[in-house]
């Protein structure tokens, strides 16, 4: 017996299934290797006008003086960046990010203060997708530098670059998250994988969101890195297989050997400088080097930049971070007014986005459909001249409203 749903004619489940695909990635379903070798081996990138050089796929940029480019040049860059991202190799270098060594080696004397102190309290951390020991680490250096060292942070953290960047793939109100990987001479590589989000969960788990999403959730993040060394070759800077981050099935495949031992013989890694960027899809197949070296501590500050709309690995606590830069922040401003500089920080310290929140207590601002977000609180307090006593009543105000 037939009936009709929704205007549409009732069948069997067999016929259903027969005629509308699964929405699922069936773990016992082998993802075709020879799809993926086709898309990352026959695959080039696109003419980048803007790019100094393509290296083995990547493209590489000189980046100018940040403020010697109009508007509309800006925004250049950041096209290229999203096409890169979307539908090119999923990678690509920033040479001379950070253009100040002095700034990064005294931030990697904060970095190195941090973790004789952690490994004085706590011991040795363990990595994802590498052994204990073989490196240092540092869970949230975004939020830890900034108590240890706030002028230092703060300079670290108004580069304009990075919201530039950032944006181009995320969008407004993103949230910065960082950490600190040091990988010592002799460690042994990374293996290949995915990011967050679904790059953190088991087969089975990740085989429980439907396709659809699977390839939405690498509009989620952007992963970053910014060298805090030189990363020759032998250092094992991240291996890399340009176009992979294209591939649907990816986050059931890396997990495979197959894949896995594709991806040994087909990645490319570039050397990178003190100060230089590494920016990629987190559906990018890649891993880090081995570390071959007899000297070089290969460190980096690995950015992971959420959207507004997904959720970020880590948790920051903004208060105790405002708090330590506020009089650094109201002396900037009082210079600069609202420049690219003080923008930066402001939108790295605080959360852009005014939601979750509860809508009984923070009622919207009558000109939109929004309540006020700690980026505007604090752009209101600056423009008000609120002393950080003021500023900082505010702001627990804000947070204990927005709680259920």
């Amino acid at each position: 017996m037939s009936g009709q749903i929704n205007g549409a004619s009732s069948t069997s489940a067999d016929s259903h299934h027969t005629s509308i695909p699964p929405r699922l990635c069936a773990t016992a379903d082998k993802p075709s290797l020879e799809a993926f070798k086709k898309l990352t081996t026959n695959s080039s990138p696109a003419h980048y006008p803007l790019a100094a050089s393509i290296l083995k796929n990547v493209p590489v940029y000189n980046l100018p003086d940040y403020f010697s480019l109009s508007p509309a040049q800006l925004s250049a860059f950041q096209d290229e960046w999203y096409h890169i991202l979307l539908s090119g190799p999923g990678v690509f270098v920033t040479k001379g990010l950070y253009k100040d060594p002095s700034l990064l080696e005294r931030v990697n004397t904060v970095f190195s203060s941090i973790i004789v102190k952690e490994k004085a309290s706590s011991g040795s951390k363990g990595d994802h997708f590498a052994g204990t020991g073989q490196n240092d680490r540092i869970w949230n250096s975004f939020s830890k530098h900034g108590l240890e060292d706030p002028q230092s942070y703060f300079e670290y953290y108004s580069n304009p670059w990075l919201p530039l960047i950032s944006a181009a793939w995320l969008g407004p109100h993103h949230r910065l998250t960082a950490q600190v990987n040091i990988v010592k001479p002799g460690a042994k590589p990374q293996i290949s994988h995915r990011d967050y989000h679904l790059g953190f969960q088991t087969a089975e788990s990740c085989a429980q969101f439907p396709k659809a999403l699977q390839i939405a959730s690498q509009h989620l993040t952007l992963q970053g890195a910014v060298a805090h060394s030189d990363m020759p070759i032998e250092s094992g800077p991240t291996r890399l297989l340009p176009f992979s981050q294209k591939f649907e099935d990816g986050y059931m495949a890396y997990r495979l050997q197959e894949f896995s031992d594709f991806f040994l013989e087909n990645y490319v890694s570039l050397p990178l400088e003190l100060g230089d960027g590494l920016f990629f899809n987190p559906a990018l197949f890649h891993a880090a080097g081995q570390n071959d070296s007899s000297d070089v501590l290969r460190s980096a500050n690995l950015l992971q930049i959420s959207a507004a709309f997904g959720k970020p690995m880590e948790t920051i606590e903004t208060f105790p971070l405002i708090e330590r830069t506020w009089d650094l922040l109201v002396e900037r401003y009082s210079k600069e007014g609202l420049s690219e500089g003080v923008r930066t920080f402001i939108g790295n310290v605080a959360e852009g986005y005014p939601f979750p929140t509860n809508l009984d207590r923070r009622v919207p601002e009558t000109a939109g459909m929004a309540p006020e977000s700690e980026q505007e609180l604090l752009v209101r307090g600056l423009k008000k001249g609120f002393d950080k006593i003021q500023l900082l009543k505010e702001l627990r105000k804000l947070k204990e409203d927005e709680k259920a």
